[in-house]
């Protein structure tokens, strides 16, 4: 007859061992301040997610604008004004223009500002406005090419031309005249018109035709080709009729 055998016996409490290799693990032990900062870390997740959200519901969407006409506007804010500033008799519209430190030579006229650049290749830029009288920016610029330059002829036409922030009309002209050798001297002019409340507002700079190359003007092509163009966009913005914005 075998003898009985004896079973193992039965862990009474968590971690206590018996013969046989029975082990009873221990219950996961959390600690008040570890439910405490549980909590916290939900909530703040919650509430994340609702701000996030809440600011995607409300946050408008951007607008499409088509350029030109729509081609923005300058920052908003109080622009610091480094030159001085023309501004026509009766106030119908105003222009910035170099100062009596810079390489230019100002000369102010009843309908706008003269500049003579002395440095470089030299050249002239006139700023100044003229009643529109119904007509377009390009009928305005061709009649002041026959005017001013009657043997002259159109080298291109310049694509989405702006005045003071305004669409309008601009083309580069070619001009030749006679030089001391016998033979011509090739004069570049470059001109823009934009009219706004019947008024053109009108910048025509001139200069000798100089190729621009790497070791010459801005490094790269360019249509202009006269030294003086390099700086005239900063005048041509600077345009503002009656009622515009600061900028």
């Amino acid at each position: 007859m075998s003898a009985p055998t004896t079973a193992a016996p039965t862990p009474q409490w968590p971690g206590q061992s018996v013969p046989g290799g029975s082990y009873l693990a221990p219950p996961p032990r959390h600690t008040s301040l570890g439910r405490l900062l549980l909590m916290q870390g939900t909530a703040a997740a919650v509430v994340v997610a609702a701000t996030i959200g809440l600011s995607l519901l409300v946050t408008p969407a951007p607008a499409d604008y088509a350029c030109p006409p729509d081609c923005g506007r300058p920052p908003i804010g109080q622009p610091v004004a480094t030159n001085p500033r023309f501004t026509s008799a009766d106030g119908a519209f105003s222009v910035s223009y170099p100062g009596p430190t810079t390489a230019y030579e100002a000369t102010l006229e009843p309908d706008g500002v003269v500049l003579d650049l002395q440095a470089g290749d030299g050249g002239t830029l006139h700023l100044f406005g003229q009643p529109a009288l119904g007509r377009k920016p390009r009928q305005i610029a061709n009649d002041l090419i026959d005017e001013h330059f009657p043997d002259s002829t159109i080298a291109y036409e310049i694509p989405n031309a702006q005045v003071g922030y305004q669409p309008g009309y601009g083309a580069v002209v070619d001009v030749y005249k006679p030089n001391a050798s016998g033979g011509s001297a090739r004069l570049r002019v470059l001109i823009m018109v934009a009219v706004k409340h019947d008024l053109a507002l009108i910048a025509e700079g001139a200069g000798p035709y100089h190729e621009f190359t790497p070791d010459f003007g801005s490094g790269h092509p360019s249509g202009a080709n006269f030294f003086l163009a390099l700086d005239m966009s900063k005048y041509v913005n600077s345009f503002m009729w009656r009622g515009d914005p600061p900028r």
